[in-house]
C-alpha cells in the first residue's frame, strides 16, 4: 500500500527510480487569467482560456507519494529538464483534432448501433434510426460523432467483427457528408480500415490499439487521429475488484506508455486524443473519482482530453439514480467539472443540452472583452 505524505516544500532529494508527476491548481479564467498571463505570472493551460500560476508536484517513490504545491517557476526550476518537459507539455497549444479546434470545448455524439449499450442499446440499432440521430446531434452542436457497433459496457461479451462491420458501416456511410468528422468506436483493425475507407475520419479504441495485434499499423497507416483510451482489463470481467497502486497516477502511466509505442509506429502526438476511460476497470466511488479529481496531471502528456462520464454508474451511485437516462443532470454536472479541469472534448448522449450548458460555461469564463463587457 502507497503512502501519501504531504510537503509544506519540494523534497530536495529523491531516489533516481522517483518519477514526478505535475497538476496545474488553482486555474484562473476570464479577466484574471488575460492579466496573470500578460504580466508572466501565469502560464495557459494548453493555449486555452485557463492559466495557472502553480502547479502540485507529486513524487513517486517506492512505496510513498509526496505531495507538494508550488509556484511554476519553483517546479520549472526544482528538477530542471523533467519540470521543464512537463510544463512545455501542458502549456503547449493543442493542435487541431480532426480539424476540431481544441482551444475551447467540442461536444462528441454518442451513436451507439447496438442492441445492449449500457444507456440506449437497441434505439439505433437500425441504420436509418442512428443516421437521423445523427444529424440531429450535428443541428444540435456535435463537432464530432462516435459510431460504435459493439458495447463495451461492464459484462458485455465481444461482438463478431463481421456484425460490427455489418452495424456501423451503412450509418458512417449515410453521415459521411453531414459536415462533422464522425469516430469509428471499434478494438478491430478491420473495422477500423472498413470504417475510414467508408468516411469515417478518427479511431476510438477502448483498448488504445492493443486489442487486435494489427490496429497499431492499420492507424499509422491511415494517417487518422486516435483516441488511445485506458482501461484495466476486458470489458467482461473489468468491473470485478479492479486494483491500483494509485489510480490517477497509474493511469497517467499507461498512457504515456501507449504514445510512446504509438510515436515509435509513426503516429505523432498531434494526432492523438487521451481518455482516461472513466468506468472501464475502475471503482464507481473510489477509482473514478480520484482520477477526475486530479485530472490536470493528463495534461503534461501534452494531449487533448477527451471524457465520456455521460450516464455512467458512478453519477448513479452519487445521485442514487439507477436508470442510465435519468442521469444527465448529474452527467452535466460532472461534465462541467471536467471543463473546470481544462479538458477538450466531452463524449456524450444528450448533445443539445449539453451544448445550452457549454455555452453558458463558456461566457462564464471568457475575458469581459468577448462577452459585450
Amino acid at each position: 500500500m502507497t503512502d501519501w505524505r504531504r510537503s509544506p516544500a519540494l523534497p530536495q532529494g529523491f531516489a533516481r527510480e522517483a518519477k514526478i508527476f505535475i497538476r496545474p491548481v488553482g486555474l484562473l479564467s476570464g479577466d484574471a487569467a488575460e492579466a496573470a498571463v500578460e504580466t508572466g505570472a501565469a502560464r495557459r493551460l494548453a493555449g486555452g482560456r485557463f492559466a495557472f500560476a502553480a502547479c502540485e508536484v507529486l513524487l513517486r517513490e517506492p512505496g510513498v507519494i509526496t505531495a507538494t504545491i508550488a509556484g511554476i517557476d519553483e517546479v520549472a526550476a526544482w528538477a530542471d529538464y523533467r519540470t521543464t518537459r512537463l510544463l512545455d507539455n501542458m502549456t503547449a497549444p493543442r493542435a487541431q483534432f480532426a480539424g476540431v479546434a481544441m482551444d475551447s470545448p467540442a461536444i462528441m455524439g454518442v451513436i451507439n448501433v447496438t442492441p445492449d449499450s449500457f444507456s440506449d442499446g437497441g434505439d439505433n440499432l437500425e441504420a436509418d434510426t442512428a443516421i437521423a440521430q445523427g444529424r440531429a446531434m450535428v443541428e444540435a452542436g456535435a463537432a464530432i460523432l462516435d459510431i460504435g457497433g459493439e458495447s463495451t459496457r461492464p459484462g458485455s461479451d465481444a461482438v463478431d467483427g463481421a456484425a460490427e462491420r455489418a452495424r456501423v458501416l451503412p450509418v458512417i456511410q449515410g453521415l459521411a457528408e453531414v459536415g462533422v468528422p464522425l469516430s469509428i468506436d471499434s478494438r478491430r483493425a478491420r473495422v477500423m480500415a472498413a470504417a475510414l475507407e467508408a468516411g469515417a475520419a478518427v479511431v476510438n479504441d477502448v483498448s488504445a490499439l492493443t486489442y487486435d495485434d494489427d490496429a497499431l499499423a492499420t492507424v499509422a497507416a491511415s494517417g487518422a487521429p486516435v483516441v488511445l483510451m485506458h482501461t484495466q482489463g476486458d470489458p467482461k470481467t473489468m468491473q470485478q475488484d479492479p486494483i491500483y497502486d494509485c489510480a490517477p497516477l497509474d493511469v497517467y502511466d499507461y498512457l504515456e506508455g501507449r504514445i510512446e509505442v504509438c510515436a515509435a509506429a509513426g503516429i505523432e502526438r498531434r494526432r492523438i486524443a487521451i481518455d482516461p476511460g472513466i468506468g472501464f476497470g475502475k471503482s464507481p466511488l473510489g477509482h473514478n473519482i480520484e482520477i477526475l479529481q486530479r485530472l490536470g496531471l493528463l495534461h503534461s502528456l501534452g494531449c487533448p482530453l477527451l471524457l465520456g462520464v455521460s450516464r455512467k454508474s458512478f453519477i448513479g451511485r452519487l445521485a442514487g439514480v439507477e436508470a442510465p437516462k435519468d442521469r444527465f443532470a448529474g452527467s452535466l454536472a460532472a461534465g462541467l467539472a471536467i471543463l473546470d479541469q481544462g479538458a477538450q472534448i466531452l463524449r456524450v448522449h444528450d448533445v443539445a443540452e449539453t451544448k445550452q450548458a457549454v455555452a453558458v460555461w463558456h461566457a462564464m469564463t471568457a475575458p469581459t472583452a468577448n462577452t459585450g463587457g
